[in-house]
């Protein structure tokens, strides 16, 4: 059993929305749910001032360091104290993280209940495991924040605008359309968001602009070109 921290993670309310409940699976599953929760890790450590971006662009994209002090959640020290000791460009970062986070934040999702464990058999006769809703309102009160400020553009707080430009990036909406319905729109604004236009209350904003050098490296536009959308 891990530490869990009391404050849900931008990471966990991303993992906790791609889950499909139908099929308990997760949505974008493989290298896109991989490098969609790396991507949210280094947006929690920017919403908490403890990463910074360069300005200045290396060959594979702006270079990521840590700065002030290291986080309480273990699951964000570890890329903070790698971050100390090496700074590194968020593309080879997001490489080097991603594979390992989706059992940590599936642990964690379980431990605050909103994902379960159901032991079933494969066939009649191997005993396997599946993900199964917890029965917590968690899921269904992340949906009501992220769905109007993507679908009607309503301006969003700076966690909502993170956690919708992180969902925009995974390449998983066009599959969440019965609950978040697919348009045109809802591409431009997603993509608008990955960029840092989080509206009037955060033009400008160290955060979004911090966000946006993470969530506009080739590893997440590819995500997002026209011929990926699904429309």
């Amino acid at each position: 059993m891990t530490e869990t921290a009391t404050t849900p993670l931008v990471a966990e309310d991303l993992l906790l929305l791609l889950f499909d409940p139908s099929s308990g699976t997760f949505r974008g599953e493989g290298s896109a749910l991989f490098h969609a929760l790396a991507g949210a890790v280094l947006t929690e450590l920017a919403l908490a001032g403890q990463v910074q971006v360069d300005d200045r662009s290396v060959l594979r994209g702006r270079v990521v360091r840590a700065v002030g002090d290291p986080p309480a959640d273990p699951l964000l020290r570890p890329t903070w104290q790698r971050l100390q000791k090496r700074p590194t460009d968020a593309y080879a970062l997001i490489l080097e993280i991603g594979p390992t986070l989706r059992a940590e934040f599936i642990d964690r999702l379980v431990e605050r209940g909103h994902l379960r464990r159901e032991p079933r058999r494969f066939l009649g006769l191997i005993p396997t495991t599946a993900l199964v809703a917890g029965g917590t309102p968690r899921r269904d009160d992340l949906l009501r924040a992220v769905r109007p400020v993507l679908v009607d553009g309503v301006d969003p707080d700076q966690r909502t605008a993170a956690l919708a430009a992180l969902l925009s990036a995974s390449g998983a909406l066009p599959a969440m359309h019965r609950e978040i319905p697919w348009s045109g729109d809802v591409y431009t604004r997603g993509v608008a968001l990955q960029k840092g236009d989080w509206g009037a209350a955060t033009a400008g904003d160290a955060v979004a602009s911090t966000t946006a050098a993470i969530l506009t490296n080739n590893l997440f536009l590819s995500l997002t070109l026209p011929g990926l959308r699904g429309d």
